[in-house]
């Protein structure tokens, strides 16, 4: 069963691969070999952002708690902008400090930095923190909301909106995708300050008194776990968008609907698990610096170039060893923009082939020489210089 199902994978993938800057059309694969029990999952590899299985990815469902995905992803950008500090103090008001489920029962007027803030979130999913950040940053919830949900367009989720920056309420209004969390969650990910604090399994606050456990198990009980967000409501039921990364390679699993902890958890490590068992990352850049192209009658004699797309291709293990053919001209003719498309890479494996074809940019503008730079060019050619 297993050596079949490996070649479907690999068939699948290779016939879907597009040559291209960085599309590697990867059809996802329902596997029934995985058992995934949740009724919604998905499973991304970060570095492509490629989605490996699906199961109902696009059932709009109550997120619970790990709506706090996107509220964690604008206190990092703020900080990661300069915009807030990791030291800056946030006063709790007397909304905040109402907020019940998990929570660090923040009481009115109770002063907590950033950094403590942020630990409390990710660890404990800390209602009553992510309210404080809310307003913190924008005044009231509800401004801070419409935040999330602008930045839920700019990521193109579609299937998604928010009415609160919690997941302690379920409302009709506020709902999003297994896909979507996978979105969101890789571009959270993306920032590696979040790892500081997702990764914490256990801490404390309030100088020691008050004690922090992780509600994600798997960061104690999965080999390269990295985060991230999990949630619980009686509607969503339970919720998990786990990360986990080994060898270079980070895969983002998220199930959703689980009826219960135990299944949740046993199905983002079955996700997860696949992931790693059979795809591998590779390169799309070769070791070597790119050549420069002479350049016919410009300013300057040679220009440099840059790649376009992404750095790595989602493949199946083994197909890790790629060979690079450069196909580019002698020369190129002034004047040249930067960005101007002069040539392309070729990576290929002996067992898939053609992977892709990266296109090869100029990385800077070269102006064509004028008259008097022509004449000056020719002067010195018949002088020998």
């Amino acid at each position: 069963m297993k050596k079949a199902v490996s070649f479907i994978l690999i068939f699948v993938i290779i016939c879907g691969m597009i040559s291209s800057a960085t599309a590697y059309a990867i059809k996802p694969v329902t596997d029934k070999e995985l058992q995934i029990t949740a009724p919604s999952a998905v499973l991304m590899e970060k570095e492509t952002g490629l989605i490996i299985y699906k199961k109902n990815a696009d059932e709009r469902r109550a997120p619970a708690s790990i709506t706090k995905i996107m509220t964690l992803l604008l206190i990092i950008e703020d900080i990661e902008s300069g915009k807030l500090s990791l030291t800056d103090t946030v006063t709790a008001s007397k909304r905040a400090a109402s907020f019940g489920g998990s929570c660090v029962y923040l009481e009115e007027g109770e002063r907590m930095s950033v950094d403590e803030m942020l630990k409390c979130i990710a660890v404990v999913s800390a209602n009553d923190c992510a309210v404080a950040m809310a307003e913190h940053l924008c005044g009231t919830e509800q401004a801070f909301v419409e935040r999330m949900n602008e930045r839920a367009r700019e990521l193109e989720l579609k299937d998604t909106h928010f009415t609160n920056c919690t997941g302690l309420f379920d409302d009709k209004d506020h709902y999003t995708t297994a896909c979507d969390v996978a979105v969101m969650s890789r571009e959270l990910i993306s920032h590696d300050l979040i790892k500081n604090y997702s990764t914490i399994w256990m801490d404390s606050i309030r100088g020691g008194e008050f004690e922090l456990s992780n509600t994600n198990k798997l960061v104690n009980r999965y080999d390269g776990c990295t985060g991230l967000k999990t949630g619980y409501t009686s509607t969503a039921k339970y919720c998990l968008s786990a990360t986990a990364e080994r060898d270079g390679m980070e895969f983002i699993a998220v199930v959703m609907g689980s009826k219960d902890s135990e299944l949740r958890n046993s199905d983002a490590s079955a996700l997860l698990n696949f992931g790693f068992a059979n795809f591998s990352l590779c390169p799309l850049r070769m070791d070597d610096p790119l050549p420069a192209l002479p350049v016919e009658l410009g300013k300057e004699k040679v220009l440099p170039l840059k790649y376009a797309g992404g750095e790595y291709a989602l493949v199946p293990k083994g197909n890790t060893n790629p060979e690079y053919e450069l196909l580019l001209p002698e020369t190129v003719k002034a004047p040249v923009k930067e960005g101007q498309i002069l040539g392309e890479l070729v990576v290929k494996t002996e067992a898939a082939g053609e992977l892709a074809r990266i296109p090869l940019m100029a990385a800077k503008d070269v102006e064509k020489l004028g008259f008097f730079g022509i004449m000056g060019m020719l002067g010195k050619s018949l002088l020998g210089l």
